[in-house]
This record gives C-alpha cells, structure tokens and sequence, in this order.
C-alpha cells in the first residue's frame, strides 16, 4: 500500500500523540524520584538521590519486593507446567468438549480482574475454608499466567505441526523421550517468553492481589498504593515505581526479543 505524504504525516503525528499520551507520565515519575522537593512540585528544584537511599534502607518496601518475587516465581513454575500440559492436549489430542475447554483456559485473562479477585475471595474463604495468605495470591496469580503460556506454547504447537513427533514414535521412542528429544527443545523459546510474561503480568498485579492476600501479605504493588498518599512518602513511593517500570519492562523486552528471534530463524 502507497501512502501520501500528507497520510504519512498525519499517522506519524497521530502515533507520536499516542506515545506521548502513554509515555509521559512514566517519564514524569522518574524524573520526580530525583525530585528533592517533598511535594513534588513542578518542575524539579533540584537532583538529589535521597528518596534512592530511603527507598533502599526502607525495611517495608524490602519485604514486599521479596514477597512480590516470590509470588511472581511460583506463579510462573506454575504456569509453565500447567499450561505446557494443557496446551499439548488442546494441540495434540481431540476429545469431546475440546473448544469449551480451550474456552475456559484462556477466560481468567479476559475476565475484569475485580470478579476474579471477588471470585476467588468467595472460594478460598466461603468453600475451602483457607486463610488468606501468601499462597493463595500464588493460586490467583497462577489462574491468569496460565494463559500467557499456554497461548505462547500452543502458538509454536501450530507451527510446528506433528511430524517430527510422529516419525519420533515410529521408530520406537516413548512419549516421555519424544517430548524430552524433539517437543521440548523446540519449545523452549515459546516457554521462556510465556514465563517471562507471566512473571511480569504477576509481578505488578494489584487488583486479584488485594481480594486474596491476607493482612501480613504486601506485594510491591500493595504497598505502593498504601503509601502513596501518606505524609512525605510520595518521593519514596515514586522511586519503587520506578523500580516496579524497571522488573516490568525487561521481561517483555525479552520475551518479544525471543519471539522476534524465533521467527527470524524460521
């Protein structure tokens, strides 16, 4: 398609607004944790590290990026087994109910975070009778980075089509060595993307967060929004988001390198 260079013009403008608009306010938080002012007044007096220094002699906000990672890792263990699992029974095999299945894998990524947090409250609490805790936010967290994955592996499963598999079977091999020999190894992209995702897609959720940890469970994003408007935390909490832009960024950035990689090679 030839575009004009008025069209041209307009799109790139359009686009520039855009990122402007999405963009700007991320740069306005860094730069305010550099900020020496309390109030965050506009536009910075000054450069300073002290919100740096409190930030990382700041005992709470240790311990919830401990609790954070912790959740984010076990989340995304989970998920990498689960939705392997899951998705090369949807890609391999056919029984009955296979879309309604497939349906209700992906749903937890497309339901409001607000009815499943009140959902899984409801369960944990009302059927199951289990505390709120750290493991419960794993549970949570583990129902949505499910489907990171299981879209990642199922994608590489339609590419790759069954033959290697195939001929792998004909001459003798198992089901356990024909996944660990020729399924894995081309896999192992596609899972290293999903679980970077996930981690990153657990790592700063807040909305399943609040309706499924208990009172002494604090994720990073749990006490960013606790201290956020408390008297002179401001500058602090500005520099753990910064920290929190920083985890969020690099797992996507690598996943879309590895993905981007993969389909170069093909």
């Amino acid at each position: 398609m030839i575009l004009s260079s008025t069209v041209r013009r307009v799109l790139v403008a359009l686009t520039g607004l855009v990122l402007l608009v999405m963009y700007l306010p991320l740069v306005v938080v860094v730069i305010n944790s550099f900020n020496p002012s309390r109030t965050l007044t506009w536009p910075p007096t000054g450069v300073t590290l002290e919100w740096w220094r409190r930030a990382w002699e700041s005992e709470g906000a240790r311990d919830a990026v401990v609790s954070s990672v912790e959740v984010a890792v076990a989340s995304t263990v989970i998920a990498l087994v689960l939705g392997t699992l899951m998705s090369l029974a949807l890609q391999r095999y056919r029984f009955f109910g296979k879309s309604s299945v497939n349906l209700l894998v992906i749903l937890p990524i497309a339901l409001p975070g607000i009815v499943t947090g009140i959902a899984l409250n409801n369960a944990f609490r009302g059927i199951l009778g289990i505390q709120l805790g750290i493991l419960t936010v794993i549970v949570a967290h583990a129902t949505f980075c499910i489907v990171t994955v299981f879209n990642n592996v199922q994608a590489r499963l339609r590419r790759m089509g069954g033959s290697f598999e195939e001929a792998s079977a004909d001459l003798g091999a198992g089901v356990w060595t024909t996944f660990r020999l020729v399924t894995f190894p081309q896999l192992r992209s596609a899972l290293l993307a999903g679980g970077l995702l996930a981690f990153a897609l657990s790592f700063d959720e807040i909305i399943v967060t609040t309706f499924t940890a208990g009172a002494g469970t604090t994720t990073l994003p749990i006490w960013i929004l606790n201290n956020l408007f408390r008297p002179n935390q401001a500058p602090v909490v500005n520099v753990v988001a910064v920290v929190l832009i920083l985890v969020s960024i690099l797992p996507i950035w690598l996943a879309q390198k590895l993905s981007g990689d993969t389909e170069a090679l093909r």
